[in-house]
């Protein structure tokens, strides 16, 4: 699969996830909140181990770095929610903002870094990068529930190899 076309409908995905858990019920907001955090880590992790350092170029080396920071606050807040009891009052505000810069990140890829990965890279190229995106991501779900490992993320943004 075309990591542009995966990384967008995870994109999609993760959007209706959290809008899901905005309207959702007490019951149901524990269930979909598992997985934003599992879907969100899975995701940015494949961003950052796959897809950031096979497009890295002059071009878009700026854009990264952002992104790279912006994964941090998502991290953060993540983390925050994680351990944070889901009756304390703060937690829907929070997930509130997990929600909006989530989907500030994702308008920023697609408006400025996609664009420019699909010049630097030719379709085969980009379908490979998927297919690894996708292996690590499947690997990742076998061993555990993900959104675990985001609180051991969240001093510094990762780098940029």
């Amino acid at each position: 699969m075309d990591a542009i076309e995966l990384l967008t409908s995870q994109h999609r995905r993760l959007e209706g996830l959290m809008k899901d858990w905005m309207n959702g019920s007490e019951g149901r907001r524990q269930t979909l909140f598992k997985q934003v955090g599992d879907e969100l880590t899975l995701h940015v992790t494949s961003e950052e181990q796959v897809f950031y350092p096979a497009v890295k170029e002059k071009r878009t080396e700026d854009i990264l770095l952002e992104s790279l920071e912006e994964h941090l606050s998502l991290k953060r807040v993540l983390a925050d929610l994680i351990a944070l009891d889901p009756a304390d009052p703060t937690f829907e505000a929070k997930f509130h903002v997990l929600k909006e810069q989530a989907e500030h990140h994702h308008k920023e890829e697609e408006e400025h870094l996609f664009p420019k990965v699909k010049q630097l890279l030719e379709p085969m190229a980009r379908n490979t990068l998927g297919e690894q995106m996708l292996a690590l991501q499947q690997q990742l779900k076998r061993e555990g529930d993900p959104r675990e490992a985001v609180s051991e993320q969240t001093d510094q943004a990762a780098k940029l190899d």
